[in-house]
């Protein structure tokens, strides 16, 4: 359903009109794309090779480099040139052909790239690349499409930065109108998986989409309408060949297949909620001011039962004393096939009831490439965005992942502070989720009905009514114990029934789906929700006191919107 507060004309739940204060009308904005962040990066060495022209480059500019003007070139190219360097000419930048640039890839010495219709060699930046090798994917071609998905890059000091890295230009033979013609532009798209088409898209790319109606009035979502957040394009990787590798805090380090993992530990099931810190995000734009971000509404949250290992029984196989830490392990870190990076503080993963796991499973089937497959970490409990997926390596840490979405995304700041004050090295980075509820359906029964009557039987009513469904979900494994419910903008308060669910873990991990049933007479304008957890947490009735520039975390009562039908 539109998550909105929608008047609700029939049994089917289409919206008619939108409504705000006092009788709950609202309006929609258009939905946009939105730029991805940059990760962090380590400073890389001083390039010794030839630029053009020459540039004294200081360790603080390599380390700029690092964190900002390559730090996310992760992709593959195939594009060509011909001619040699001509170093003689100090007049005249040297002209490379397509062909020569692209015998600078992967297996090359010198590794080029293309900004533009300019050629950079980075060669001796790759060893400091955050993400390892996957850089290599850039290497031997264009990079601009893949600045145009990472915007971050478009600022006037990450190009003068690049350009230290500088050494000639594409050969005018080559351009068309200017540019590198498109065909010589990879696709890092193009092998991403077929969507299911009743999933709300936000974005195509990278992939952004949040559960309709249907998947989020089941207790378990089903595998095709999981809600998708992507950063990057999803990686081609096979089981046989995936390997996670486990880093201790001494630069130890141990090797785990896929099948090594399945044989050698116990395997666990759970039952958790993922949902992103941007649910219900459009609606704190909608109810205070503008956010940045996808505009998600309430769908960027799904349940599922999930399968795997537990992490803490690879992390003391692997030799880390899980009972007796280092003081200066504090964190554990975690890496994706295409560079994503995340990390939780090493309490939550060493918890015996912590419940964290190396998932291979979902809903008893393999993970879908846009869930991880064929290895994630799960995190039960914390923003989904500490889930990662295709995970590759863990790394023990006296320190959070140095990552652009655990240091410079997913972080709330006060309703006062804007992007440009924003301090994001002193604002921790958010775990934990807060309480949490909406109404996903809304819809009017009658005893007329054979099906509605059995449902109005139940709870003891012969009269036309409306039946209100929804979850309700708090962070941290807290279980929900109330859900009160309202039919008249919030004036008067009843409670919800919390639905019976077969949840397994050792908390609550999973969301509480709820009911409400009541006389059609007795309903207003505007139905609202607000749930309670076991330690008495509760949702902030308004948007503003908790706004924040960035629209994380938004978790202020639901409202939707109501008209009887005529009858």
């Amino acid at each position: 359903m539109n998550f909105s507060r929608n008047i609700l004309r029939s049994s089917t739940i289409k919206p008619k009109r939108i409504f705000t204060r006092p009788d709950c009308l609202i309006h929609y904005g258009p939905r946009k794309k939105q730029p991805l962040g940059l990760l962090s990066s380590r400073a890389p060495s001083a390039n010794p090779l030839p630029r053009w022209p020459p540039k004294r480059v200081t360790a603080f500019a390599l380390t700029f480099v690092v964190s900002a003007a390559i730090g996310t070139l992760a992709f593959a190219q195939t594009v060509h040139a011909e001619s040699p360097i001509d170093s003689s000419s100090q007049s005249q930048p040297p002209l490379f052909r397509l062909d020569e640039v692209r015998k600078h890839g992967r297996d090359a010495d010198e590794k080029w790239i293309i900004k533009g219709n300019k050629v950079y060699n980075i060669t001796d930046w790759i060893p400091g690349h955050p993400g390892g090798e996957v850089i290599l994917r850039a290497v031997g071609g264009p990079v601009d499409q893949y600045w145009n998905i990472f915007t971050i890059h478009k600022k006037q000091e990450v190009y003068d930065i690049l350009d230290t890295f500088y050494i000639g230009d594409v050969d005018p033979q080559d351009l068309v109108d200017g540019k590198v013609p498109v065909e010589q532009l990879a696709d890092p798209f193009k092998n991403d998986p077929k969507r299911d088409e009743r999933l709300i898209v936000h974005s195509d790319r990278p992939f952004n989409a949040e559960t309709p109606e249907e998947g989020l009035n089941s207790f378990i979502t089903p595998d095709d309408l999981f809600y998708v957040r992507q950063h990057v394009w999803v990686p081609e990787v096979f089981e046989d060949s995936h390997r996670l590798v486990v880093e201790l805090a001494d630069g130890e380090e141990k090797e785990y297949s896929l099948q090594d993992l399945k044989k050698k530990f116990k395997e666990h099931n759970i039952t958790a909620t993922l949902q992103c810190s941007g649910n219900r995000r459009k609606h704190m734009t909608e109810e205070a001011r503008s956010t940045n971000g996808l505009q998600w509404e309430g769908g960027a949250i799904s349940n599922a039962d999930w399968t795997g290992v537990r992490l803490r029984d690879v992390l003391k196989d692997a030799g880390a004393q899980i009972d007796d830490l280092p003081s200066n392990v504090q964190h554990v870190q975690f890496e994706g096939a295409e560079a994503y990076g995340a990390s939780i503080p090493i309490e939550k993963a060493v918890d015996q009831f912590g419940d964290v796991l190396l998932a291979y499973k979902m809903n008893g089937k393999p993970l879908a490439p846009d869930h991880g497959f064929p290895l994630r970490l799960l995190a039960p409990g914390n923003v989904a965005a500490r889930s990662v997926k295709w995970i590759t390596r863990v790394r023990l840490s006296d320190q959070e992942s140095t990552s652009q979405w655990q240091r410079r995304d997913y972080k709330c700041f006060g309703p006062n502070i804007s992007s440009q004050e924003a301090d994001w090295d002193a604002t921790p980075a958010i775990q934990e989720t807060p309480v949490q509820s909406a109404i996903t359906s809304l819809r009017d029964v009658t005893p007329h009905s054979a099906q509605d009557s059995k449902l109005l039987q139940v709870y003891g009513l012969e009269e036309d009514s409306i039946a209100i469904e929804g979850y309700s979900y708090a962070g941290g494994g807290r279980r929900i114990i109330r859900v009160d419910v309202s039919a008249d903008d919030g004036r008067t308060w009843h409670q919800a029934e919390l639905l019976p669910d077969e949840a397994k873990g050792a908390k609550a991990w999973a969301w509480s789906r709820w009911r409400w049933v009541l006389p059609r007479q007795q309903a207003g304008r505007c139905f609202v929700v607000k749930a309670v957890d076991e330690a008495y947490n509760t949702q902030p009735g308004e948007y503003e006191a908790n706004y924040n520039f960035r629209g994380n975390l938004t978790s202020s009562w639901h409202r939707v919107g109501y008209r009887a039908k005529p009858t």
